[in-house]
């Protein structure tokens, strides 16, 4: 299995518009962090959680050449704002893109033309909405998956586990009911925002909690704001706590 981080940042992305802080005016490309997703590679599959809004750039970047398979967490703009550019990997296949509930309905929404026979112009993605549930395991095009209620502030979300690796973006809270499905980890990447506590996702100081008490091997943030400079981040973190980074591929 083969896993890049597509992108790393906050739905403000870093550099953030309009800042010159030492982070967003850093040399270090580590800094340089497009809205949060991720690719999997799989017995001859390719799997995206999120479309998120750099997709083209982020798909340009790593030589994305299919996608068999994406996984939502929700329907925020900077996690589906790249859906429109799923049509050039579903000219000859349909797609399917599974969620929870509320996330596929507020996808309909937001996408509303992909759905209705309207004029094609330069093409529609062909996808195929598939409804999943909370902690029940789900198989997709042969890929085996469970998505994991997670809360981001007052919404619940999806994060998804495969094998014993799990995706926790856009974090503020784990329910009691869904650590039972985070035992056993050998990789868990993990949403912290920046030092300081906020509504809707973890703080660093959090993010550090959880990670303790699942127990992974291996943890990498994501879904960081400019508060965090990478390397001194990294300097104050144990080896098996790191920043992830735009691009960083693992072998698992």
């Amino acid at each position: 299995m083969t896993i890049t981080f597509l992108g790393t940042g906050t739905s403000h992305g870093v550099p953030t518009l309009r800042c010159r802080c030492p982070v967003c005016t850093s040399p270090d490309p580590r800094n340089k962090r497009t809205r949060a997703s991720l690719w999997i590679r799989h017995r001859g599959l390719s799997i995206l959680i999120d479309t998120a809004t750099d997709f083209r750039t982020q798909a340009l970047r790593e030589n994305i050449d299919e996608v068999d398979l994406i996984l939502q967490t929700h329907a925020h703009a900077d996690h589906t704002h790249g859906l429109d550019d799923i049509r050039i990997y579903s000219r000859n296949k349909t797609i399917p893109l599974a969620g929870f509930g509320s996330t596929l309905q507020e996808m309909k929404e937001r996408f509303s033309y992909i759905f209705k026979d309207t004029q094609r112009g330069g093409g529609k993605p062909k996808i195929q909405l598939v409804e999943v549930f909370p902690g029940e395991p789900a198989v997709l095009e042969g890929f085996a998956f469970t998505p994991l209620p997670i809360r981001h502030g007052d919404l619940t979300i999806a994060g998804y586990r495969w094998e014993n690796c799990a995706y926790l973006t856009d974090c503020s809270g784990i329910p009691e009911s869904t650590y039972p499905l985070l035992e056993g980890l050998d990789l868990l990447v993990l949403d912290a925002l920046r030092y300081e506590p906020h509504p809707t996702h973890f703080s660093l100081d959090e993010a550090l909690e959880v990670v303790k008490r699942t127990g992974a091997r291996q943890t990498y943030l994501t879904h960081m704001a400019h508060n965090f400079d990478h390397s001194t981040l990294s300097d104050q973190l144990p080896p098996t706590i790191q920043p992830a980074w735009d691009g960083l591929t693992l072998e698992t």
